[in-house]
C-alpha cells in the first residue's frame, strides 16, 4: 500500500526537511513537495482519494494542520493513517505525542504504534460570510491575537509556550488591551459557562497550558481545555515564569473548565488562531471528534496523562 509523505520545503530551517526527504526516499515513501501556500492540503487531500494507506506530514504544526484537514476533506480519517515529521519551528503536536526528531519519527513509522486521537474543529454559524466554514486544530484555538503578534513574539518564548507566546506579546506591547466581550455556553442544551469581558479565551486538544505543568493533555477523552483569562493581573509578561503566573492553577482571574463542545458569541469579529492560522469570525462552534483520526506515537506518548495534583 502506498506511503505518501507530505513534505513543507520551506518548513524550519530547511536543513530537518531535506534530511526527511533522503530517508522517506530510502525507505521506498512516494514523497510530495509542496509548491505553494495552501499546497499542503491539496496533496494530502489528493493521497487519500487516491487510497494511500498512510500520509505522513513533514513540517510544523501549520503543515500538519493542513494535512489532517486534507484528509479529512477526502472523508477518508477512517482509513488513512496519520503520521508526522517535526521539521518546523512549532512542532508541539509531534512532541506531544512523543515523536521529538525527524530520525526518531521514521522509528515510529516503522514501529506502527497506532492510536485514535481526538481532533478539535470549529464551525461557523449559518449566515456567516465565509468559504471555509469548518476548520480543525489539533493543538489549540486561541481568540484575541492579531496577526501582529506572531511577527513582533520572540522566537525563543514561542518555542518554550508556543501559542501562549503570542498571548503575552499582545499583553505587553498594548498599553490598553481592548477586552473580548464574549458569551461562551457549553454542552448540548448550551449551557452558559462564562460571560462578560475577557482578556483571551484558549481552548486546547492536545495541549494543556503553562501553569497546569504538562504540556500534553488528554487527546482521547473527547473533552476541550478551556481556559478564559479574565482579568490581567500585574506582572512582567515577558519575564521568565510569567506564563506560569498568569495562567496558574489557583489565579482567581481564570475560569477552567472541560467541555466536549463550546460555543463562543463575540461583540464584533474577532481573530482566532487555529494551530497559529488566523480566521476571523464573531461566532464559533468549538467541537472535539473524540478518536477521529488514527495517529502513529511514539513510545513516550501517555493515552492518560496524570491528572493534576
Amino acid at each position: 500500500m502506498t506511503r505518501v509523505l507530505v513534505r513543507n520545503p520551506h518548513s524550519g530551517d530547511r536543513r530537518q526537511s531535506v534530511r526527511a526527504k533522503k530517508l522517506a526516499t530510502r525507505r521506498g515513501f512516494d514523497v510530495r513537495d509542496s509548491t505553494a501556500p495552501g499546497n499542503t492540503l491539496t496533496l494530502a487531500r489528493e493521497a487519500a482519494e487516491a487510497g494511500a494507506a498512510l500520509v505522513v506530514a513533514c513540517g510544523g504544526d501549520g503543515t500538519l494542520n493542513e494535512v489532517v484537514r486534507g484528509v479529512d476533506e477526502a472523508d477518508s480519517l477512517d482509513e488513512t493513517c496519520l503520521g508526522v515529521v517535526p521539521a518546523g519551528t512549532g512542532n508541539d503536536f509531534a512532541d506531544n505525542v512523543g515523536i521529538t526528531g525527524v530520525e526518531q519519527a521514521f522509528d515510529v513509522i516503522e514501529s506502527g504504534r497506532e492510536r485514535r486521537l481526538d481532533v478539535g474543529m470549529v464551525q461557523t454559524a449559518n449566515g456567516d460570510e465565509t468559504t471555509d466554514p469548518t476548520r480543525p486544530f489539533l493543538n489549540s484555538c486561541v481568540c484575541g491575537l492579531t496577526a501582529e503578534a506572531s511577527a513582533r513574539t520572540n522566537p525563543d518564548l514561542k518555542k518554550r509556550l508556543g501559542i501562549v507566546a503570542y498571548v503575552l506579546s499582545t499583553m505587553q506591547h498594548t498599553r490598553q488591551f481592548e477586552g473580548l466581550q464574549l458569551d461562551v455556553r457549553a454542552g448540548p442544551n448550551r449551557d452558559p459557562v462564562w460571560q462578560g469581558e475577557a482578556v483571551m479565551l484558549l481552548v486546547g486538544n492536545g495541549r494543556r497550558f503553562p501553569g497546569e505543568q504538562q504540556r500534553q493533555a488528554n487527546i482521547e477523552d473527547g473533552l476541550l481545555n478551556v481556559v478564559i483569562i479574565e482579568r490581567v493581573p500585574a506582572i512582567d509578561y515577558l519575564a521568565k515564569g510569567a506564563a506560569d503566573r498568569l495562567l496558574g492553577r489557583d489565579g482567581t482571574h481564570l475560569t477552567r473548565v472541560k467541555v466536549p463542545n463550546l460555543v463562543v458569541d463575540a461583540s464584533k469579529p474577532r481573530q482566532f488562531s487555529l494551530d497559529g492560522e488566523m480566521v476571523e469570525r464573531r461566532h464559533l462552534e468549538a467541537s472535539s471528534r473524540q478518536g477521529a483520526m488514527r495517529f502513529l506515537v511514539g513510545p513516550t506518548y501517555t493515552p492518560v496523562p496524570d491528572e493534576l495534583a
